[in-house]
């Protein structure tokens, strides 16, 4: 019969098509049945938080280091009250700059500092506890500048002694 060959040949053709729905069906069936669970049995209160799990040493490293860091930083910006020599106060940026360079041309055991308090440059240079050590840089330094050198009060830097003494830092 003709019309039962339509048919069968139509299911043959069907055939390919039907072995992937089965295939997909078993594949999605396969997976479900896999799926990932939470093992700990306890799911988070907030579905943004993150868990984690650390060794508890790396809290004691970091408590350690943050110890470390406190202690060379103090040591690292002692300071105390003294005396600096005003250099140069002006509104040009390159005349200060200038004057720095000087400073440390001419004299290079000193430390010099350049500050902007708008609209000034300020340079200023040493670390002094005592007046007659600062007087006694203000006359080498006022035959380099001519519109004078001044002995201001300021915090200066002291730098930790090996003999646990506080030196000054030039």
């Amino acid at each position: 019969m003709p019309g039962e060959d339509i048919n069968f040949m139509s299911l043959q053709n069907l055939i390919p098509y039907m072995k992937f729905i089965f295939a997909f069906a078993f594949f999605v069936f396969a997976s479900s049945c896999f799926a990932q669970k939470d093992t700990a049995g306890v799911l988070p209160a907030d579905s943004n938080s993150i868990i984690i799990h650390q060794d508890p040493r790396l809290d004691l490293l970091i408590k350690k280091q943050a110890t470390i860091n406190e202690v060379t930083s103090r040591d690292g910006r002692r300071t105390d009250k003294g005396f600096r020599l005003m250099i140069i106060s002006t509104n040009n940026r390159d005349e200060a700059l200038a004057a720095k360079t000087k400073v440390y041309t001419y004299f290079p055991e000193l430390k010099a500092y350049l500050w902007y308090q708008s609209p000034y440059f300020r340079v200023k240079a040493g670390n002094f506890k005592d007046r007659k050590d600062a007087e006694s840089y203000q006359r080498r330094l006022n035959t380099y500048f001519p519109k004078g050198v001044f002995i201001m009060k300021d915090i200066i830097e002291v730098k930790p002694g090996k003999n646990n003494d506080d030196e000054i830092a030039p």
